[in-house]
């Protein structure tokens, strides 16, 4: 009794130290996941933007893409990470790319509010404004902020707002 004792209490002991040294616990409720670090950066750039401190935003940007491509090499369905991937190499500047982004998002889900908005928001910038009316179209039933964000930004047509 007192060798079974002895094993049950190293074991328990060998199985403490493998969880205190990284072992799997089975939760993930602490670990962050590389898309939730990509969005915190895109607040913090969305911050020093409204600030009109553009470089370092941009530097946020392309930082949480970087996360944001790691995200979707692991989730390649997931249309809110095609999302952000397209917003953040929007407000990089490329938009081309951006744009293919949100495109691939909507073939996912054609009625995601936030790509509807900011696919708006690129064809405003890039001047299409007819295209920017069909997303607009698309937002609206959906009693959402982005259809009214989006439709604010088209009647104002190139206001800095997007």
């Amino acid at each position: 009794m007192k060798k079974i004792i002895i094993l049950v209490s190293a074991l328990i002991l060998i199985n403490n130290i493998t969880l205190a040294a990284g072992g799997d616990s089975g939760s993930s409720t602490t670990k962050v996941s590389v898309y939730d670090e990509a969005v915190k950066l895109i607040k913090r750039a969305g911050k020093l933007e409204k600030k009109d401190n553009t470089d370092k935003a941009v530097k946020l940007y392309k930082q949480a893409f970087i996360k944001l491509e790691k995200a979707n090499k692991k989730d390649k369905d997931n249309p809110d990470i095609l999302n952000y991937m397209g917003y953040t190499s929007r407000k990089s500047g490329n938009f081309e790319e951006a744009e293919k982004f949100y495109l691939k998002g909507l073939s996912l889900d054609p009625k995601h509010n936030g790509i509807n908005e900011y696919l708006g928001e690129l064809y405003v910038q890039t001047n299409r404004i007819e295209k920017a009316k069909e997303r607009l179209a698309v937002l609206k039933n959906c009693n959402c902020k982005e259809f009214q964000e989006l439709e604010l930004i088209i009647k104002t047509r190139g206001s800095k707002i997007y």
